[in-house]
């Protein structure tokens, strides 16, 4: 009985979600985005890595559509080929923040002993400017797709614990946490059936937000030269490439820059969306 009462609820939640447009363009735009990174091998017309010195700095053509780069490589494959890159750190980066975030927020936020300690690590840990903190993390061990996703990872930890502590607070003082507690129910049952299962809307919603800086994050490491090895096609390499030749081969920049703005704004439009939905406050307005 349950399950099926709970089935109107979702049909209902998913018809709102797809009614909003500034969502629906969003999910369409990134599920296209990740399609086609996906299917990279059969979609891109070359190999990214295909070297052709004679065809080097071709402008945007009928053979190539998006042009080629210094070494006569298609800008337009390796653009395609760098966006698994960036939804795979994304994607890792997300899944690291979750798990890590999640332990710290709900312990800090259960726990009355650990609150003061876990909260002045997160806050401190806060205190760092984000690239700033990446940045000193692949320096210190070592620039790889490995490290950058550990790297970006730590560094969004403490947003999603934030937001998870705040949360288990309010929660652990409700009543049915109270009945729970006084019924004998374990600590870890209560923590994952009574106050996790309450968080998966500000977990979800920071998830998306969480995924467009780490892909923005991710491509201002590559442009730095501590992201991934050079030869790896990625939107942020393809740009600090194409920086030294702004004005006589734009088209090097244009077409990461865009695929980069793309992803990011369809993602951010998604997470507005979802908070939206998911807030009390904003969705009885809808």
């Amino acid at each position: 009985m349950a399950a099926v009462a709970s089935n109107p609820e979702q049909v209902r939640f998913l018809t709102l979600l797809i009614r909003r447009r500034t969502v629906l363009v969003g999910l369409m735009v990134l599920l296209t985005i990740a399609c086609v990174a996906i299917l990279a091998p059969v979609i891109a017309p070359y190999a990214p890595n295909k070297l052709s010195v004679v065809n080097r700095l071709k402008p945007p053509s009928a053979t190539f559509w998006f042009g080629t780069d210094e070494f006569g490589r298609d800008v337009l494959s390796r653009t395609i080929y760098a966006g698994q890159l960036s939804l795979l750190v994304g994607v890792c980066v997300v899944c690291f923040a979750s798990v890590f975030g999640i332990a710290l927020g709900l312990v800090a936020g259960f726990f009355r002993r650990l609150d003061t300690p876990v909260a002045r690590f997160i806050d401190a840990m806060m205190a760092f400017p984000d690239i700033l903190l990446a940045i000193a993390l692949v320096a210190a061990l070592g620039p790889s797709l490995a490290t950058v996703i550990v790297a970006l990872g730590i560094v969004y930890t403490p947003r999603l614990a934030r937001i998870v502590r705040a949360s288990t607070l309010v929660i652990r003082e409700l009543p049915y946490v109270e009945a729970a507690r006084a019924l004998g129910v374990s600590t870890w049952r209560i923590m994952t059936r009574h106050v996790l299962r309450n968080l998966v809307s500000p977990i979800l919603v920071q998830a998306t937000f969480i995924f467009a800086y780490a892909m923005l994050a991710e491509a201002g490491l590559s442009f730095l030269g501590l992201g991934v090895s050079p030869e790896v096609p990625t939107w942020g390499t393809m740009i600090a490439a194409g920086r030294q030749y702004v004005g006589r081969a734009d088209w090097m920049t244009l077409f990461p820059g865009i695929a980069i703005i793309l992803s990011v704004l369809s993602l951010q439009m998604v997470g507005d969306g979802l908070r939206d939905l998911l807030d009390p406050r904003f969705r009885k307005d809808l």
